[in-house]
C-alpha cells in the first residue's frame, strides 16, 4: 500500500468511500456526497492524500483551511475516511501521520478535527496520533437519520513549530 496525493481523477474513489460513511450515519452530518467541484474548492489542494493497495483506494485523507483570515493561515481541519472493507488495518492511522506530517511542512501548527462524539474509533485514531480532546458541541448537528450528535472537538498542535 502505498499514499499519495489525491489526484482529481481519484474523485469517483473518493466519493464511493465518502457515502459509505454518509450511508452509515455515524461519520458525518452530510445527507449525501457533495459535488466535486464544491469539495474540491473547500480542501487544501496539495494536502488531498489517498492510500492505494496497488489499484484501489481504500482511504483518503484532506486538510482544509479553517478560516481565510490571515491569524489562522496554519490551522486547518482534517478529514479521514477509510473503506468500510478495509477499516482496523492501519489506514487510518498512516493517513493521518502522513497528513500530519505533510501539514507542518506546510506550516500548519494546529489540525483540529469534528468528529461524532460516539465515533470512538476516530477518536482512538487521532489520540494515538497527538490529538486531544478540547471540547464537546453537545447535538450541535444531527446525522443523516435526524438523531442529534454531540461532536467533539479534538487537535493537535505541531511538534515541529513549537517545541
Amino acid at each position: 500500500m502505498m499514499i499519495e496525493k489525491m489526484m482529481d481523477s481519484d474523485w469517483k474513489d473518493v466519493a464511493r468511500i465518502y457515502t459509505q460513511a454518509i450511508d452509515h450515519g455515524g461519520a458525518s452530518v452530510l445527507l449525501e456526497c457533495p459535488e466535486f467541484s464544491s469539495w474540491s474548492a473547500k480542501q487544501h489542494p496539495d494536502l488531498r492524500f489517498v492510500m492505494r493497495d496497488e489499484d484501489e483506494i481504500v482511504g483518503w485523507c484532506t486538510l482544509s483551511p479553517f478560516s481565510d483570515r490571515y491569524a489562522y493561515r496554519g490551522v486547518a481541519e482534517v478529514s479521514i475516511y477509510v473503506d468500510s472493507n478495509h477499516q482496523g488495518k492501519g489506514i487510518g492511522k498512516a493517513l493521518l501521520s502522513y497528513a500530519i506530517e505533510a501539514g507542518e511542512k506546510a506550516g500548519f501548527w494546529t489540525l483540529y478535527s469534528k468528529t461524532f462524539a460516539s465515533n470512538l474509533a476516530s477518536i482512538k485514531l487521532q489520540e494515538a496520533c497527538g490529538f486531544r480532546l478540547v471540547g464537546i458541541h453537545e447535538k450541535l448537528g444531527h446525522d443523516r437519520f435526524g438523531v442529534f450528535q454531540d461532536i467533539a472537538i479534538l487537535e493537535r498542535r505541531s511538534h515541529a513549530l513549537f517545541y
